[in-house]
């Protein structure tokens, strides 16, 4: 595939990723990094992704200023404990080989988003004490993929955050380790004219996505958008890990696929599970009316 064939495939996704993340307040990233990884190593995609999210994500915290105040305390600890999490992160992409590097991405991203597809609720007592190691794997996982969205969401959710209150933690903490991550790639010159160039090409469309994503948002039903958007995630990450096993020589293509067959059916089943349930309390709802 030519250079200018894998832009324009990373323009389109990034857009439609922006989107995403102007009506939910995240997943650029989730979206973006599993696509862009078919044809970019991290080491060139990352110092560009992180760039464009100090923007996305100032827009997020902005919009839900209102409730820091409510959350601020709650997420220290995960701020505190991102510090050496981005640290060692950054020094894992300086060094580790890109193969590798793409296959822990996407071999810690898909029980991510499976388990958010799951509705998984399991609420953590004491959540200040869990907040520092998890702010050390999350910072560690961002500065490594720039992807850190489904474990905030996932915990966020879980922890019974309301809209306003997700969307400030999320914008605070996302705001914070992506300034971080940049001053952390800077220091060790991670930052190339590859990744400028990826940064200028990409911009335009976040610029228009986001505001437009945050205008969609009101005309459809958010909880059924953001379900089809972790369907699409499952199965680009499904399919990525099955290249990143054949490159890697730890599987042999065809049977590498399997796993992708096997992810899209786990998926399929979660998302009959999703619309089964969805139509039964919608029912229910109307008989009690």
């Amino acid at each position: 595939m030519s250079t200018e064939s894998d832009l324009i495939i990373l323009i389109s996704i990034t857009l439609f990723a922006a989107l995403v993340n102007g009506g939910l307040g995240h997943g650029f990233s989730s979206i973006t990094v599993p696509v862009a990884l078919l044809f970019y190593t991290n080491r060139i995609l990352n110092p560009a992704l992180v760039l464009v999210e100090i923007f996305i994500n100032s827009y997020v915290l902005l919009t839900n200023w209102r409730g820091v105040s409510k959350v601020w305390r709650r997420v220290i600890p995960i701020l505190i404990g991102m510090v050496p999490g981005i640290v060692l992160g950054s020094y894992v992409l300086s060094y580790v080989h890109p193969g590798w590097i793409k296959f822990t991405t996407f071999a810690v991203l898909l029980p991510l988003i499976l388990l958010q597809a799951a509705g998984v609720r399991k609420p953590i007592n004491s959540e200040r004490a869990v907040g520092l190691p998890f702010g050390t794997g999350v910072g560690f996982l961002y500065s490594v993929t720039t992807v850190s969205g489904p474990p905030l969401a996932l915990m966020f959710n879980n922890q019974g955050f309301v809209k306003e209150e997700f969307r400030a933690a999320l914008g605070l903490i996302r705001v914070t380790e992506a300034l971080l991550t940049v001053s952390t790639y800077y220091l060790l010159g991670l930052y190339s004219v590859q990744s400028g160039a990826i940064f200028v090409s990409i911009a335009p469309s976040v610029l228009i996505g986001v505001p437009l994503g945050a205008y969609v948002i009101h005309r459809i039903n958010p909880e059924t958008f953001r379900r089809l958007c972790m369907s699409f995630d499952a199965w680009v990450v499904g399919f990525g890990l099955s290249r990143v096993l054949i490159e890697l020589d730890l599987a042999a293509s065809p049977s590498a696929y399997l796993l992708w067959l096997f992810v899209i059916a786990i998926d399929t089943y979660l998302l009959y599970q999703f619309f089964t349930k969805g139509k039964l309390y919608q029912s229910q709802k109307v008989k009690t009316v």
